[in-house]
Parts: structure tokens; C-alpha cells; sequence
């Protein structure tokens, strides 16, 4: 029996949701998931998954008889109980910003393990997968889907618990066309052709939080990268990626080395379409990343190096909900840095430490404000979406927070073994932030220095740290010098510039950029002469292009405007997008510009990058 609860509400702020996640309606202390079964097939066509979810649950509190899972624009066909075939009856509707809950009966029985199957099909609106026409695609001859379900997406896919406090196992069978490749977040299983389709089968043996479940399905090559790597693209980007990712395996067994053993078996990367709409995503055995990582010097590959680290930091132990957001991504961060310095010296730990503080106050001083509680560590989610809090906040505040941690302990020799005690202790877990903090006050009781820590105002207070760490500033410092020649030069005089910038590093070029970016605008022969000198137009690393636009549009320079539109439609990465489109609204004589090409190309873009793109030039949506 199917009842619709349509109350046509759209505020977040009057659901019933879960006592312990604000963002789902599910109730796992009363039944929890313990293992998914996908049974799929995509159609390109009608731009749909269809099939079934056989869930496998679990009664926490034996008295339950009912499970309530997220659902989001799903078209339910049916629940059964799997042992009795028996038709279960269910309630669907209740419709809200967060998506909509599915309440079903479950049978009368006397045991706490239980099957039900859901039979389903998406909507062609899915907000977790974005669907490409082959004319959107670097081959131009066969479709392309991939999914992206952090942070509540998960829900427009499949039914399921959708919050990071459910950890389960999952296995898929997925149909596709046969000429195409499916991958997903799991073991490859094996794989037939049936009535001329693909067949894939997966299994994924690690329990996990349902925003790690993904599927991509392509015209997909590989190229093997390490003993346990694989790189995967369209053909057109595969030996790229085989070059820039090189370096793969060094950073697994350094990440191994701070946090003990990987569990998952197989690291594998795919590199997506430009739509992407984030530097990477830690799929388990499959992380996707976004093309404009390819930048042929192997500068971008750090973003490899924090995915991994997610192995353990997010997928191994993971945040209870989006409030402890920090505990994922903050260790993430602090992980990839000590990879970083590892691999290449601890001032190019510093160093990329350095140019993401600006990142932070950019957010914290500019863009949020630095009252906005949403700059608070462990923000109050009641009634807001988890995309709408998304920002550098818990990366980077997050990160700081460890390396002050660190300091207070006695540095890094204390502190590194902890972090492996407390990856070991809290694996395949979901905890809180108070949870870290009660197993940090034990491990270290006898450090006197831990009772100036103020936890309140870290985790609760809005703002930038409390705390700035000594950074080495040796690298830096070239940088700053020659942005201060540039902003001193008087344009009149001959140019008293040399090879600096030829010389140096990647990173090195964006913290110079970003340094000028906050500074004073450049007057616009300078901008002309800069970009002559150092082929900055030409230039294939997307992160110095991209600032070396920011720069050109602070400065209300004409040029900047066509090729901060098109990097702001070439690719989807929020990291850029959203930057370029906030500057161009801000430059009043280019609003509606801004707006237009937004709106023309608004169709092009993922869920999350459109409806984040659309709040940032007041558009409704």
C-alpha cells in the first residue's frame, strides 16, 4: 500500500528528521543497514537508473516495525520482504529540501536480521549523477555517467540511510551498454555480456557511509601506475593522467607509514569530464578527479595525496554527521601536508600550508563573515544543507587546529604516533568531535600543557583559529618579494625583473599571484607587461591561470572578462567556478554578463556546482 504524505513543505526546518543527523529522516538506533545490493540498469536514453536496492538490516531496538530511509525525487515500484516475496507496505512523500522520507512496515518476525528489496528508478534530475551526451565528452562518440553523492546526494540514487553514522558493505550488478566501461567504488567482480549489454559486478568488503557509493560508466581506458594502481580516462587523457599520477604508490606507502595499514585493497584513479565539480572525490579503490589536475608538471598531484589520506581520515573513520565535518576533512588536510613534507621536505609542508591560509581568510574575512557561524568548527546544521555550509572551514581551520594539538604536545614525534592509535582505536566508526577530544585528554593526561586548550572556542566559536602556526617561510618569501617589485615598479622605468619567476616552483607562482591578488589593484600596463613577460596566457597549470584571472578582473582589466568566462564554463571545479563568477558580480558593468553565461551554460554543469553558482549571483532556483 502506498501513501503519500505530500505536505508540500520546503523548509528543512520543520522535518522530523533524525535525532542524530539533522540532514536525514533515517533512524538507524532503531533499525540499521548493514549491507546494500544493487541490482541496475542505466539508461542512457531516458537518463535513469532502474532496478532494485536489497537492503539488509538490522533491528537495534527489537520492539522497531518500521525502517525509515531518504529518498529524493525517487519513483518507488515496490518493497517486498525477501525471504516471503511478501508486498510490504510503505509511506513515500513528505517532501522538503532534504529530499523525501520512505517509511516502510516491516514483516512480523522474531529475528533482528532482515531482507527487504526496494524496486526503483531515479529521476532524470537525479542531483547525484550527471549524465553526458557524447558530444560532451573528449572521445565526442559514446555517453558518459558518473555520480557525485557527497554530501546528501546519495539519497537521489539509491534509498538508503543517508547519513555518515550508517557504515555498511555493498555489492552492485550493473547493466550498461557493452561497449562501455563501469567502474565503482568497490572491488571489480567480474563482468559478462548478456543480450548484447555489459554485465558489472562489484563488491565493496569495507563498510561505508552511503556518500561513498559511486558509479561512472564511460568510454574508459587504463593504464597501470604501482603494484596496487590503476589510472583510468577516456583515451584522450589516459597517458596524462599516467605521467602527473605518477607518484602514486610513493605517497600510498608514506600515507601507510603515518596511519598504518591500508585496508581496501586496490587505489585506483579516474579521471572525470570537466564537469567534475571538485579537485577529487575519495571514492574507495576509485578516486575520482577532476581533469584540471593534468597540469604535465605533476604540481596538482597533492591533491592525490589528501584523497588517499582519506583512506583513512573520512572513509575509515568518519565524521557521525556533517556538524564533524572537520573530523574528515581537517585530518585529511593535516595528512596530505605530512605526505607532503615526506615526500619533499617539511618547508614545502609549510609552503602549502601558506597558500591555503589566504584561502581561509578569503572565506572566513570575505565571503561568510567572520560572525557567521558557519565559520564555527563544528557548525549547527538544524535546517541547513550541507552544500550550503560546504567551504574551506573545516579543511583548513580544521587542519590548523591538529597542527596547534601537535605544537601543544611536543610536536611531531608525539603526535604521529597518536594519530595511528587513534585511526586503529575508531576504525570503521562514525564519532563525534567530543569523542576525539576525550580520546586526545586520555592519551595525553600527563601532558601538562593540554589544560591551556581552549575546546570551546575551537570547536564552537565562529572566526579564523585562534592560533596561526611559525610557518617556515623560506619558499614563501621569493614569492613575496617579487610580487612587492611588481607593486613598487613604477611602469615609467625599465622593468627590474629577471628569471624569478621562470625559476620557480608551481606553487611558488600561485603564492606570487595570490599575494598580488591581495594587494592593491595592478595598473593595467603592468598586467600587460606581466603577461607578455611570463606567458601567463598560455600557461596549462589551471591553478596559476585561474589566478592570474582573478588578478586581471580585480583590476577591472577587459581581457580578464572573456577568459574568466570561459575557465568558468570549460570546467565545473567549484574551487574555480564559483570564484570567477562571485568577481565578475561584484564588477557591476559585468553582473549581467556574469548572469547570462551562467544561465546558458547552467545546464551543463552538476546538481551541486549549478545550485551552489546560482545563490552566488542571486539567482533563485
Amino acid at each position: 500500500m502506498i501513501s503519500l504524505l505530500l505536505h508540500n513543505s520546503t523548509d528543512p526546518s520543520k522535518m522530523a528528521l533524525s535525532p542524530g543527523d539533522p540532514n536525514s529522516y533515517s533512524r538507524p538506533d532503531q533499525v540499521k543497514t548493514t549491507h546494500v545490493h544493487l541490482d541496475l540498469e542505466i539508461d542512457f536514453e531516458k537518463k535513469v537508473l532502474t532496478g532494485s536496492a536489497l537492503l539488509t538490516l538490522e533491528k537495534i531496538d527489537t520492539q522497531a516495525g518500521v525502517v525509515i530511509l531518504d529518498g529524493r525525487k525517487l519513483i518507488i515500484h515496490g518493497i517486498k520482504d525477501e525471504a516471503t516475496g511478501d508486498v510490504l507496505e510503505y509511506e513515500y512523500g513528505s517532501p522538503s529540501g532534504f529530499g523525501e522520507k520512505l517509511e516502510i512496515k516491516l514483516p512480523t518476525s522474531s529475528s533482528t536480521d532482515l531482507k527487504i528489496r526496494v524496486s526503483y528508478t531515479t529521476s532524470p534530475e537525479s542531483s547525484a549523477l550527471q549524465w553526458l551526451s557524447p558530444a560532451q565528452t573528449a572521445g565526442k562518440k559514446h555517453p558518459y555517467l558518473f555520480s557525485q553523492c557527497e554530501a546528501i546526494h546519495a539519497r537521489s540514487m539509491l534509498p538508503c540511510q543517508d547519513t555518515p553514522s550508517v557504515k555498511a558493505t555493498y555489492s552492485a550488478s550493473i547493466t550498461a551498454p557493452a561497449d562501455l566501461t563501469v567502474l565503482m567504488s568497490a572491488i571489480r567482480d567480474g563482468e559478462e555480456v548478456v543480450n548484447n549489454k555489459k554485465v558489472a559486478k562489484f563488491i565493496q568488503k569495507v563498510p561505508i557511509q552511503s556518500y561513498l557509493i559511486a558509479i561512472a560508466a564511460g568510454a574508459l581506458e587504463s593504464r597501470k601506475i604501482g603494484p596496487r594502481s590503476h589510472v583510468w580516462s577516456e583515451a584522450e587523457f589516459v597517458e596524462k593522467a599516467a605521467f602527473d599520477f605518477s607518484e602514486t604508490e610513493t605517497m600510498l606507502a608514506t600515507a601507510e607509514e603515518l596511519c598504518g595499514p591500508y585496508v581496501w585493497g586496490i587505489y585506483d584513479i579516474l579521471v572525470l569530464p570537466p564537469s567534475f565539480p571538485f579537485g577529487g572525490m575519495e571514492n574507495p579503490c576509485l578516486t575520482f578527479a577532476t581533469p584540471t589536475l593534468l597540469s604535465g608538471d605533476k604540481s596538482n598531484a597533492d591533491v592525490i595525496a589528501h584523497e588517499i589520506a582519506h583512506s583513512w581520515t573520512g572513509n575509515l573513520v568518519t565524521n557521525f554527521n556533517f556538524e564533524h565535518f572537520w573530523l574528515n576533512e581537517g585530518f585529511t588536510v593535516f595528512t596530505e601536508r605530512k605526505i607532503v613534507g615526506r615526500m619533499h621536505g617539511e618547508p614545502a609542508r609549510h609552503f602549502s600550508a601558506i597558500l591555503r591560509w589566504k584561502d581561509l581568510e578569503e572565506t572566513v574575512n570575505v565571503n561568510l563573515g567572520p560572525t557567521n557561524p558557519l565559520t564555527a568548527l563544528v557548525p549547527k546544521l538544524a535546517g541547513v544543507d550541507p552544500d550550503d555550509a560546504f567551504s574551506v572551514v573545516p579543511y583548513e581551520k580544521g587542519s590548523t587546529f591538529l597542527w596547534y594539538l601537535e605544537d601543544t604536545v611536543g610536536g611531531a614525534a608525539k603526535f604521529e604516533p597518536f594519530l595511528k592509535a587513534y585511526y586503529k582505536k575508531f576504525a570503521y566508526q562514525s564519532i563525534h568531535s567530543n569523542t576525539f577530544k576525550e580520546f586526545f585528554l586520555e592519551q595525553f593526561a600527563s601532558v601538562q600543557a593540554i589544560k591551556s586548550i581552549d575546546w570551546d572556542t575551537w570547536f564552537n566559536k565562529p572566526g579564523m583559529p585562534i592560533y596561526k602556526p611559525k610557518f617556515d617561510e623560506s619558499l614563501a618569501k621569493e614569492s613575496w618579494d617579487l610580487a612587492n617589485k611588481w607593486q613598487s615598479w613604477d611602469v615609467a622605468t625599465p622593468a627590474p625583473f629577471g628569471k624569478e619567476f621562470e625559476n620557480f616552483s608551481p606553487t611558488q607562482k600561485q603564492e606570487f599571484l595570490g599575494t598580488l591578488i591581495n594587494g592593491t589593484p595592478l595598473k593595467h600596463a603592468k598586467l600587460e607587461k606581466m603577461g607578455a613577460m611570463y606567458s601567463l596566457n598560455d600557461c596549462s597549470n589551471v591553478e596559476i591561470v585561474f589566478r592570474w584571472i582573478r588578478l586581471g578582473i580585480k583590476a577591472r582589466w577587459e581581457p580578464s572578462v572573456p577568459e574568466a568566462l570561459r575557465l568558468a564554463t570549460v570546467q565545473g571545479r567549484m574551487k574555480f567556478v564559483r570564484p570567477l563568477f562571485k568577481d565578475l558580480y561584484g564588477w557591476e558593468e559585468k553582473r549581467q554578463q556574469a548572469i547570462d553565461t551562467f544561465q546558458a551554460h547552467r545546464g551543463e554543469m552538476m546538481y551541486v556546482c549549478a545550485e551552489m553558482v546560482a545563490k552566488d549571483l542571486h539567482i533563485s532556483t
